[in-house]
């Protein structure tokens, strides 16, 4: 993806910022909602039948082991500490502690110094709020706790890869905001702990604990989209494509503000979708609740020089079977894979001794094989650039650690896919006078051969080349194309154009069922429901 150096300051919430600039992120469910329960009201209180309980926690002393050499509590035992009592858990009888009032939620507890406390109430959806009827929204719960929060929602401290705040700590007196109910019916309960901490924990403050605010939010159905609107309109040049775009589909707008998104996977465990900015550097996590956080900034470079990078941070992402998250980082010119515990392992950074380019899209095979394309894109001169070490622009394979150069045919090899039974792999050029897919045949060993041109757009109107580029479980080929995008069935032939209010640069299969093909377009986020689901790691 080559594409034109911008500069501006991409805000999320309150308290996280990117560098430089003056545009901001926003995503659904920053606005009002649409009906509030008060929790710290007697009348809030009693429209959802709870009954606030309080007591204080305390630290202490319990058996553990070190860390081994997983990096787990698998090592030499040791002592540590732990919080008493734990009423997070399921089941856990609340009944002998102090009953307080609503309206008392500000009084200050917890004894100063370094103290901790637990807030429990179980509340249950009302037939209306006012006005409104809660059925079928989302049910947002918000506390702020002077100084640190954490939420247990029904026995769970909802935990979820980049997560920021939501049911843990975010930050000296911030709201802590976490979803509490989706597609709410009305007579459903939950139950909620609140675990408040009194901080600077490594300061020994004078202050108390004391909630400053406790609110429980309903939101309908939010979209940027006006009633009736699409984002996005479809050209249908063959029936087939009824089969794949309904025609009643509508695409919807989630997001907006960003310099220039790329890369996006949809992550299964947890069900979020993660995305890059590379011009921002920093990877975002969006959730189907509408939450936009920052997942991981400095994406794809830290050096001293970022200021001569147009797109410094990652781009491709995808993930491996086990779940870990595969990253190309544009500025550190090299693939790494983000474990579990945090870790980050560099999977590839140069082949035949010298740097690669800019890994710019990836994907696996099921046999846990990797490939991803090498153009100069992320780089602050592109060809011309005296960093670059390639002579050339590479398909590369990575199996069990060695790394093979598979293809340099393309110039500008961008987007990358498997048809669904492997024996095919496509790959998307980024040049302008030669707008090309190319098939390969993909050997048992993982080896490509036989390059040819699966699809030519060069005569297509418009100066944009081929950028991402997707397969469905029934083989039909989506790629980034002049005028939005392009939509080919197994055998090549263009069945439809979806043109996009802004034109899409990658594209990932998301939601349970693997229909929704989420596209990262320029400046914002969107999605379409489609009727056939995508291929997805």
């Amino acid at each position: 993806m080559r594409r034109i150096r911008l500069f501006a300051l991409v805000v999320i919430g309150a308290a996280q910022a990117m560098p430089a600039g003056a545009q901001s992120a926003r995503a659904l469910y920053n606005g009002p909602p649409d009906a509030t329960v008060d929790l710290g009201s007697r009348e809030g209180v009693a429209l959802l039948k709870g009954q606030w309980r309080y007591r204080d926690a305390k630290i202490v002393d319990v058996e553990s082991k070190g860390p081994g050499a997983d990096l787990k509590p698998s090592g030499v035992p040791v002592r540590t500490y732990d919080v008493t009592p734990r009423p997070g858990l399921p089941a856990f009888d609340d009944a002998s502690w102090e009953a307080i009032d609503a309206t008392t939620l500000d009084a200050r507890r917890g004894n100063g110094r370094v103290s901790f406390n637990w807030y429990r109430i179980a509340v249950t959806i009302p037939e209306r709020i006012g006005a409104f009827d809660p059925t079928g929204s989302t049910a947002v719960f918000e506390v702020v706790v002077d100084d640190y929060a954490e939420v247990w929602v029904d026995g769970q401290l909802p935990l979820a890869l980049g997560q920021l705040g939501g049911a843990v700590v975010k930050g000296f007196n911030a709201p802590n905001r976490l979803v509490v109910l989706r597609n709410v019916k009305p007579g459903q309960k939950v139950d909620i702990a609140v675990f408040g901490m009194n901080g600077p924990i490594s300061k020994s403050p004078s202050n108390f604990i004391w909630l400053r605010s406790a609110t429980l939010d309903f939101y309908g159905k939010r979209t940027f989209n006006r009633p009736g609107e699409s984002f996005g309109t479809v050209t249908r040049l063959d029936p087939a494509l009824d089969a794949i775009v309904p025609k009643d589909a509508v695409v919807e707008k989630l997001a907006e503000g960003f310099l220039f998104t790329e890369g996006p996977v949809w992550a299964r465990e947890g069900g979020f979708l993660l995305f890059s900015d590379p011009n921002a550097n920093a990877i975002y996590r969006w959730t189907p609740d509408g939450d936009l956080s920052v997942f991981r900034s400095k994406s794809g470079y830290k050096g001293f020089d970022v200021g001569a990078y147009g797109q410094p941070g990652s781009n491709g992402l995808t993930f491996d079977r086990d779940g870990r998250l595969t990253i190309d980082e544009h500025g550190n010119r090299r693939v790494t894979r983000l474990e579990k515990n945090g870790v980050v392992t560099v999977l590839a950074d140069r082949y035949d001794g010298k740097r690669l380019n800019s890994p710019n899209d990836l994907v696996y095979r099921s046999d846990r094989t990797l490939y991803f394309t090498d153009p100069p894109f992320g780089l602050p001169k592109f060809f011309e650039d005296p960093r670059k070490e390639l002579p050339y622009s590479g398909v590369f394979r990575l199996k069990d650690g060695e790394l093979s150069l598979e293809a340099k045919e393309l110039t500008g090899p961008n987007g990358i896919a498997f048809t669904p039974d492997e024996k095919g792999l496509y790959v998307s050029n980024w040049d302008e006078k030669r707008k090309v897919i190319f098939r390969y045949d993909v050997a048992p060993d993982g080896s490509l051969s036989n390059p040819r041109t699966f699809f030519d757009m060069t005569k297509a109107p418009g100066e944009e080349a081929l950028d991402g580029l997707k397969v469905d479980q029934k083989g039909n080929v989506y790629s980034s194309g002049p005028g939005g995008l392009w939509i080919l069935s197994p055998q090549g032939k263009h069945l439809g154009t979806l043109a996009v209010k802004e034109l899409p640069a990658n594209f990932a299969w998301g939601d349970d069922d693997g229909k929704t093909l989420y596209m990262t377009a320029r400046t914002g986020l969107y999605r379409i429901r489609l009727n056939v689901a995508g291929l997805r790691p």
